[in-house]
């Protein structure tokens, strides 16, 4: 209309993005029908939290909570960076095998592959370990990309398994057999060319190793579970029993994107304690944010059932479904357009 402003669409949603918000929803359907149909349970637990996550390198939100009323004291609550402490307090209540699709908030977190808000898959299943949990999220990806009607890279079955130990060895011909610690790994990476700094500790090499010349390659023609981490990079997960160098953790790659984290759950409540607390010193030392332990959690932790469990980022496994290049892409109101 003449003599008026009209409102810029800068900023709003793009054909690609409402294509893609309509394969999540289908996505998301396809997920609950299949865990659904494998005896899993979906769940809700609360986005607000008393303690987040303790994982050295992940920084929270921070809310402040400011009661109107005589209930409550002001204090400082946190988004979930993850539901998974109250989802194993559900575990250790006997819920049985349970799942949840919801939002996690990580603060900075914002590239190509990252947004601070993002959807995740949750899903724990008890008297299972770290290998049937591979199997069930392996099925279940299969299916969703049935579902959306995409041939790869989830539908090629079998997944590929591989160790840490190996997928290093294979990329950078260094055995961590032979380099135990910080100082020797770290002469190792030097020798491949990899920097590294004074003061760097075994896992500070060590991810400086991966990040540069393990990571890129993992999954590039169909998915890979990387599985059993040195002991040190898996503070909620089982140590094997064979051997207790290493964790049953793993993580699912594609196409050099890393997508899931899973564990065989750790159920020693006093262990947990220790590394948790090892954690909270690590980040104190480190300048971070040191959070206050979760005490319900750790109450429950040793009254859980044996149990597997794993965390899926489901905005990465639909970039990989629509073939998109960066997170953005498949997000009607991604981090960009307000920070």
């Amino acid at each position: 209309m003449k003599g008026r402003t009209v409102p810029s669409c800068a900023g709003m949603p793009n054909p690609s993005q409402w294509g893609a918000a309509r394969a999540r929803q289908l996505l998301h359907r396809s997920i609950r029908a299949r865990l659904e149909s494998l005896g899993y349970q979906e769940v809700e637990t609360p986005l607000l939290v008393p303690a987040p996550g303790m994982e050295p390198h992940i920084r929270a939100f921070e809310v402040p909570f400011v009661p109107e009323t005589d209930v409550g004291r002001p204090r400082t609550l946190y988004l979930h960076t993850s539901p998974e402490y109250a989802m194993k307090r559900l575990l250790a209540d006997g819920s049985g095998p349970i799942f949840q699709i919801c939002k996690v908030f990580r603060n900075g977190e914002v590239s190509p592959t990252h947004n601070p808000e993002f959807t995740m898959l949750e899903m724990y299943r008890p008297r299972a370990d770290y290998r049937a949990i591979m199997d069930d999220l392996e099925s279940t990806l299969a299916a969703a990309a049935a579902a959306l009607g995409k041939s790869g890279p989830f539908a090629l079955r079998p997944y590929e398994r591989v160790t840490v130990r190996e997928a290093l060895r294979r990329e950078t011909g260094i055995d961590l057999h032979d380099a135990p610690d910080a100082a020797s790994l770290g002469e190792a990476a030097r020798r491949v060319g990899v920097r590294t700094e004074p003061g760097d500790g075994f896992d500070d090499v060590f991810f400086r190793l991966f990040l540069e010349r393990v990571e890129p390659r993992l999954g590039r023609d169909h998915p890979v579970f990387l599985i059993d981490y040195p002991a040190s990079m898996a503070a909620l997960a089982r140590l094997s029993p064979q051997d207790p160098s290493v964790a049953e953790r793993f993580e699912l790659y594609a196409r050099g994107l890393e997508l899931a984290n899973g564990f065989s759950e750790l159920t020693d409540s006093v262990e947990q304690r220790r590394r948790l607390e090892e954690e909270r010193a690590f980040r104190l030392a480190h300048g971070r944010p040191a959070y206050p332990l979760d005490e319900a959690f750790l109450e429950a932790v040793g009254r859980m059932p044996p149990s597997g469990g794993v965390a899926l980022g489901l905005d990465r496994v639909l970039m990989l479904l629509l073939g998109a290049e960066r997170i953005e892409d498949v997000l009607l109101f991604p981090a960009h357009r307000f920070v």
